[in-house]
């Protein structure tokens, strides 16, 4: 079976982001994976010094297939230095699995699919 985690920032974090709609999105789309016989996990942080021993936690959790981050913290100019720190700790802790990206918390299935196919 598939693997693939989910790293994404905290909606809560993020201003004039409707957190309660992105969770619901999210929640979707672990739904989505699980019909699809793909496991899942989602691993949501904010910008502070949590951050990385989140991310290595859920990282060492299994080997992944494929880790999908979040255009929240890639898009935003400010989480430029937390996209880099993430996609090295990706490189480090999960060298194994395919790194993608999705535009929004609705279409992480198809970013995960890209590298699973």
């Amino acid at each position: 079976m598939s693997s693939v985690l989910v790293v994404g920032y905290d909606p809560q974090a993020l201003p004039g982001v409707d957190a309660e709609v992105v969770r619901a999105t999210l929640a979707e789309e672990v739904r989505r994976f699980g019909e699809l016989g793909i496991e899942v996990a989602v691993t949501l942080v904010v910008f502070d010094e949590s951050a990385e021993p989140a991310i290595v936690a859920s990282l060492a959790e299994r080997p992944w297939d494929v880790v999908v981050v979040g255009g929240g913290i890639r898009k935003t100019e400010q989480l430029l230095p937390l996209f880099e720190r993430i996609v090295n700790l990706i490189r480090r802790h999960a060298p194994g699995a395919a790194i993608a990206f999705n535009t929004n918390a609705g279409d992480s299935v198809e970013a995960a699919q890209r590298w699973l196919q």
